[in-house]
């Protein structure tokens, strides 16, 4: 083998290189994960438990869910209607979705209320109209629905109101509809707050410290775009020294396949990119698919909603380093409640809220049985990370 000597100039290059290498190291140093940053978003996590931080799509006041609670006397009336009920859902077939449905079969089937159909829009504001219009020739006197798209949908819903089906809302509202009269209410979680809650626990685990992306739906959805506001105004307020580098939406239908996608652009564009946040959980399971075909198991994942595979992670203790959850098996309830109530003329607050609930690797067990009222799965025990 010939061993070549390195040119004065190239030997200089190589010196100078050693030197920014060093330096580099020293700016590492100081900019190291900051424990009293961690401390205090932790205790500001602690402070959120039970509040509620959202206001309605149209600035109301929330309501405890306690407001649609039914007397025994009540119950009685409503089970002597045999009333009928339809759940006119945007997209099903992930946890959340499935929980709130759970949730309002459950408490429909308590209070003598048949659920005569439950439909999936697949997130396309025409085929929900669809889904409306053939549910009412049923003769629903509920309907349980959230919008596709408040503008698109407005009108089919307008005339399910106008033809006497009592509507309950998750999460979001048509355009022009107006509470006690063209709609019963609206049951939310605290959106705003989970996207204040993933903020603080994004910025526990990077100690205040870093580059960060965020990947938001690229929609006209009002609870989404409250979880974006929340996380960024508590970034970009509470945390200065963490720095958002990069934005992308995301349209769907295939949100985790759009996530991946544009988690890889950034991953790509930003090599030291140290977390990304994303709006819910399937768009997470798309940042995580990114993350290790990026061979970077050290990013940091933030979002919403405790869908089975980000609880997988998170008992792990991979990637995921926390979530605002929301309790959709109780919001379900609450919205079968106030639905009920309105059937026998019960006057209803224009929006309900729960509260957001923090969920990290030390309680992502305990917090699957609130959210869905059951044990978690074997898989996600088993993957639990002591």
């Amino acid at each position: 083998m010939m061993i070549r000597r390195l040119p004065i100039v190239a030997l200089a290059a190589a010196l100078s290189l050693s030197v920014a290498s060093c330096s580099s190291s020293t700016t590492a140093t100081s900019n190291a994960p900051d424990a009293g940053v961690s401390e205090k978003a932790q205790q500001a996590l602690e402070k959120i438990k039970g509040q509620v931080l959202s206001k309605g799509p149209n600035g109301e006041t929330p309501s405890p869910a306690s407001v649609a609670d039914l007397t025994p006397e009540e119950i009685a009336k409503v089970k002597g209607l045999n009333a009928k009920a339809a759940i006119v859902m945007h997209y099903g077939g992930n946890d959340w979705a499935t929980a709130q449905v759970n949730g309002l079969k459950s408490e429909f089937e308590k209070l003598g209320i048949k659920v005569i159909a439950t439909t999936d829009a697949n997130f396309k504001p025409d085929k929900q109209v669809s889904d409306i219009e053939t549910v009412m020739t049923q003769d629903p006197d509920i309907i349980v629905s959230i919008p596709t798209d408040p503008v698109a949908t407005a009108s089919a819903y307008k005339k399910a109101a106008d033809a006497g089906t009592k509507l309950v809302f998750m999460d979001n509202i048509p355009q022009g509809l107006t509470a006690g009269k063209d709609y019963v209410s609206v049951v939310s979680a605290d959106n705003y707050g989970n996207g204040v809650v993933s903020a603080h626990q994004m910025a526990k685990a990077l100690g205040g410290k870093g580059k960060i992306g965020l990947v938001f739906h690229q929609a006209d959805f009002f609870v989404t775009k409250q979880r974006y506001n929340g996380f960024k105004e508590t970034i970009t307020k509470e945390y200065p020294d963490i720095q958002i580098v990069e934005e992308k939406g995301i349209a769907g239908p295939d949100f985790a396949g759009d996530a991946q996608a544009a988690a890889n652009a950034m991953l790509s564009k930003y090599p030291d990119l140290a977390g990304i946040w994303a709006v819910w959980d399937v768009p997470a399971e798309g940042v995580m698919a990114a993350a290790r075909a990026a061979g970077r198991p050290d990013l940091k994942i933030a979002t919403e909603d405790l869908g089975k595979n980000v609880a997988i992670a998170l008992a792990k203790d991979e990637l995921v380093v926390g979530l605002g959850a929301q309790v959709p098996f109780d919001q379900g309830v609450t919205e079968a409640r106030l639905a009920a109530g309105a059937l026998i003329g019960k006057e209803a607050p224009a929006y309900v809220a729960l509260s957001a609930l923090p969920v990290d690797h030390s309680n992502v067990l305990e917090a699957w049985k609130q959210v869905y009222h059951e044990d978690a799965p074997k898989d996600i025990q088993d993957s639990y990370k002591q």
